[in-house]
């Protein structure tokens, strides 16, 4: 039974604050994820494996490939596991505005009998008008032709501007426009090279959300695709939401071009932080492991939550207190007390270790964990070592120490 701490703890993120609005999440870790030049491509199995733990975290939709890419066969892989599995997640595959790329998807929705959501992207920011040679009339008959074919074969569209915020007002205006008169069922703002602060994002999705309303489609769902080119794509993601956007992007670890994309796994987090995501989090650090695995890219040591030293300490201090916590039987203000995110929830636990600024309080803990007797002169000298080493004491370390002082 949860105990109330709320005597003990004061959040001052309540003060001022509404509830967070819920919000789908769109899963790019097969798709944009893996347009990252560092990565490796994950098998067949792999994907299978990233997709099932998708859906393990109430994870509903995403995007899985280029089919007009060397992905194909992996897409109709992950496509026959959707559908043998009835598993309950949407697939998207993003094209180009084009009637051959779109053609690919048509054909996929045939093969596989299943709705494959067609995430359509064209660049609307005048630097891209500019290199490309469109102008707004290029752009409008694109997106017109690329909405109609797909409605025309019965395939869902999501309707996708590249570099959103940096685009203009009146550009915006008129090709969501376009695309929304065509039939779009959604349209998605792209944060395409994470220019945006969270006072841009809530200002373009609040202009979009207009457009759509204005155009008499409520029924369309907006979605934010955001990049972390300044480190800001997490609260883009959260203040796209609050302004308006109802399905957020992102991929596990935050893989992607340049900097990446929104990590799915700290957006997740957050959701659940601000209580808007209900599935339960037990196996986001089996999803970030998995995805690290597949794709050859490790989680930095300091990585919020699932790096190794998210729940670690080796200073006395700190581990002084986590441990009188819990041996006051107050386990869930242990897993706080030097925590802003609650290791449980997510599968984790606290680790107390013993190093260079360690106290009394670390070696106890560890020698009671391990069911030893402790003792003044085992402590201090275990203390004494663990004091002139350049590292935390590894457990090998440790074992041969009591060993020696037994």
């Amino acid at each position: 039974m949860t105990t109330d701490y709320s005597e003990f703890l004061y959040d001052w993120n309540q003060v001022d604050s509404v509830p967070f609005p819920r919000v789908q999440v769109d899963d790019e870790t097969l798709r944009d994820g893996l347009q990252s030049p560092s990565v490796k491509e994950p098998s067949l199995d792999e994907k299978i494996e990233i997709l099932e733990l998708m859906v393990s975290l109430g994870i509903k939709r995403g995007d899985i490939g280029l089919p007009m890419s060397a992905q194909i066969d992996d897409i109709r892989g992950l496509l026959k596991h959707i559908v043998e599995a009835k598993l309950p997640f949407e697939p998207g595959l993003a094209v180009r505005t084009v009637e051959s790329d779109l053609q690919h998807i048509a054909d996929l929705q045939q093969e596989f009998g299943i709705k494959i959501k067609a995430e359509a992207f064209l660049g609307c920011s005048r630097i891209r008008q500019m290199v490309e040679e469109w102008d707004l009339a290029f752009l409008l008959k694109s997106a017109t032709k690329a909405v109609k074919f797909a409605k025309s074969h019965d395939m869902p569209i999501m309707f996708v501007t590249e570099d959103t915020t940096r685009a203009h007002p009146s550009d915006l205006k008129a090709v969501y426009g376009a695309a929304l008169d065509a039939g779009a069922d959604e349209i998605c703002i792209a944060d395409t090279v994470g220019h945006s602060t969270p006072e841009g994002a809530t200002a373009v999705v609040k202009a979009v959300k207009k457009i759509i309303l204005d155009h008499g489609r409520p029924e369309v769902l907006l979605n934010w695709h955001g990049h972390s080119d300044r480190g800001l794509a997490v609260i883009n993601s959260l203040a796209a939401a609050r302004a308006g956007a109802d399905v957020v992007h992102a991929a596990g670890l935050g893989i992607g071009e340049r900097s990446g994309n929104t990590p799915m796994d700290q957006l997740l987090v957050n959701l659940k932080l601000l209580g808007a995501w209900d599935h339960s989090l037990s196996h986001l650090g089996t999803y970030v492991q998995k995805v690290s695995q597949a794709v050859d890219i490790p989680v930095p040591i300091n990585y919020p939550v699932f790096g190794e030293d998210a729940f670690r300490t080796a200073t006395g201090v700190h581990a002084a207190a986590i441990v009188k916590a819990q041996r006051a039987g107050h386990h869930e203000l242990a897993d706080l007390i030097y925590s802003g995110v609650p290791a449980n929830p997510f599968g984790l636990s606290q680790a107390i270790e013993i190093g260079r600024m360690s106290g009394k309080s670390n070696v106890i803990y560890y020698l009671e964990q391990k069911g030893i007797q402790t003792s003044d002169h085992l402590v201090s000298n275990i203390l004494k070592v663990a004091h002139q080493s350049e590292a935390v004491l590894s457990e090998a370390q440790l074992q041969s120490l009591i060993g020696e002082l037994s």
